[in-house]
């Protein structure tokens, strides 16, 4: 979309504010500087969705707004993902080319930065002058005072600084970054989703696809529910391929925080736990947590969550079940990142839960998942739901990692970040980033012609970000009021339950009276005036079984019928 009228009028005045103040000697630097712009398009954005002649003016913004920075250093800080390190190294450099401001752009563990993001808020007292934090932490951000809200300060305080193209709108997740009046508190910088992944050569090899229709009694194809995925995963697992042993499952269990993250993001609510209700379940979300209104109520049973219910019990027991039944023995004592590379090893069949971000883990010359002419033998699909899921449920999880500022920050260095965070999501520069991350944050760039060619070389991830299905996959969401605390509940009571040292359910119980603790002291603290918790009275459980949605009794059948959908038939729907 067009940049509003009031934005290019506040650009001009800035502009010939800025060039009235200029001495000879600054506009030769800026021209100078135009040079390097030039050549700096040319090596290293030569793709974009804007024209040449329209990147050259972000630039000039870029050269002409940093001006009263030039020759500072700040600090800002991302996750450990191909892309932040693309940020990093090729657009630090470029950026302080161009505007003569020094970025030391940390790259460090997601578990390390939520930690450090959570002493920077409550001691008020600068580590960084930005992160790049998930949007998952929205909730928390406008419910303190500590965050600066971007929507506003892009309209006020920082409007002389704000890109006039920037085109909040062609964000793929700027509504995840949204309070609940809608303000903009922080800016994507990266996106991707939790999807189905699979050996495609595999389920096309017509000796398999017969061998499994006899043995299940309908055909092998993308899993629609957790019957069909588990019954391929006991099909595939121990079976010889390729001359090596096939594993139908893929996860991890190790006792590491980022065993939450595999839960938090959205496996609740995959099996079905929560309501329907986009973008995270209304009246309760996929931590299980009950909302009125904007106000967390509870997540216990007993307060009528489903944290604990039936549902989110189902949900446990199949993640270890599958763990131990259908992985690599190897797989319990994996991360995040150690697991996420292992299907490019070759002998994993399918994967239920595969972050997109590891997709430039699955390309390159060589692999064994990879044929000889650079195209792939695996896919990327929907990921299957849980016997309790309901039509207009979210489908999954993206992740959405964002820009986000705090107001005790020193105030230029702030602005100088803000320009630094803007250059690594312009039209001009963004595009070219997602061909080294692939991890899109811009409608315009997953439209653009070179994203498009990429289509067979991507296994589906081209059709997934150009298909309104996408937008079933959201974020957490803003009803977690204390996500750096209430997230590190997760891990070990997860880890409890897959080591053995406790039942499901107990361990399921545990989280939720911790998570009601949380949101309890909250509410004696008048912590949160801005929809805080209201924590109701807890009152026996069947009261809320027995009442209509989450939380939902048990089933009699947790196994239905396995339903398959051949895999091109459904990029078909998609493309349509």
């Amino acid at each position: 979309m067009k940049p509003s009228l009031k934005r290019q009028v506040g650009l001009s005045t800035s502009v010939l504010a800025i060039s009235a103040m200029m001495s000879t000697g600054a506009i030769a630097d800026i021209e100078e500087r135009m040079a390097a712009a030039e050549r700096i398009i040319d090596e290293v954005f030569p793709r974009s969705s804007l024209t040449r002649e329209e990147q050259l003016e972000e630039m000039r913004f870029f050269i002409e707004a940093s001006e009263p920075y030039r020759g500072m250093s700040i600090n800002t800080v991302a996750e450990s993902l191909p892309t932040h390190v693309f940020e990093a190294t090729v657009m630090a450099e470029a950026f302080e080319e161009l505007t003569g401001i020094s970025v030391e752009h940390s790259i460090i563990q997601e578990g390390d930065l939520v930690e450090q993001m959570q002493t920077e808020m409550q001691s008020r007292r600068s580590i960084y002058d930005a992160y790049i934090n998930d949007a998952d932490s929205i909730g928390t951000h406008f419910r303190y005072d500590a965050t600066i809200p971007l929507g506003e300060f892009m309209e006020a305080e920082w409007a002389h600084i704000t890109l006039p193209t920037l085109d909040i709108d062609d964000f793929l997740g700027a509504d995840m970054a949204r309070d609940p009046d809608g303000v903009l508190y922080q800016l994507p910088a990266q996106q991707f989703a939790n999807l189905y992944w699979f050996r495609y050569d595999w389920f096309q090899r017509e000796d398999l696809q017969e061998e499994f229709r006899e043995t299940y009694g309908y055909d092998l194809g993308v899993p629609v529910n957790w019957s069909a995925y588990e019954d391929i995963a006991e099909f595939f697992t121990g079976r010889e391929i390729d001359g090596q042993t096939v594993y139908g499952h893929m996860d991890y269990g190790r006792r590491d925080p980022s065993l939450g993250w595999r839960f938090t993001d959205t496996w609740l609510s995959m099996a079905g736990a929560g309501d329907p209700g986009l973008p995270n379940g209304l009246p309760v979300d996929e931590w299980g947590i009950r909302m009125e209104g904007c106000h967390p109520v509870g997540s216990d049973i007993t307060r009528g969550g489903a944290t604990n219910g039936p549902a989110a019990v189902y949900s446990l027991v199949k993640f270890i079940d599958w763990l131990e039944n259908y992985a690599p023995p190897e797989a319990s004592g994996m991360t995040f990142s150690e697991a996420g590379g292992v299907p490019a090893q070759g002998n994993i069949a399918q994967q239920i839960f595969w972050y997109t971000v590891f997709t430039t883990d699955m390309l390159g010359e060589g692999l064994p998942v990879v044929n000889e002419d650079g195209s792939p033998k695996w896919r990327m699909a929907p990921s299957p739901h849980g016997a309790y899921f309901e039509e207009g449920m979210k489908r999954g999880y993206q992740d959405a990692g964002s820009w986000t500022f705090f107001h005790h920050t020193d105030a230029s260095r702030a602005q100088a970040a803000w320009l630094f965070a803007q250059f690594t999501t312009a039209k001009s520069t963004s595009l070219e980033k997602l061909h080294h991350g692939l991890t899109p944050i811009r409608h315009s760039n997953v439209q653009h012609e070179s994203f498009l060619a990429r289509s067979e070389e991507l296994g589906g991830l081209v059709e997934f970000y150009n298909s309104p299905e996408q937008n079933l996959w959201t974020d957490t969401g803003m009803n977690v009021p204390d996500y750096p605390r209430m997230s590190q509940l997760w891990w070990p009571n997860m880890a409890d339950a897959i080591s053995g040292e406790k039942t499901p359910q107990e361990a399921l119980d545990t989280l939720a009276q911790q998570q009601d603790s949380i949101m309890a002291r909250l509410e004696r603290a008048n912590a949160q005036p801005n929809c805080g918790p209201r924590m109701n009275e807890p009152r026996d459980a069947q009261y809320w079984l027995d009442q209509p949605g989450a939380p939902k009794p048990k089933l009699d059948d947790e196994k239905p019928q396995g339903i398959t959908v051949p895999y091109d038939e459904l990029i078909a729907s998609w493309q349509q």
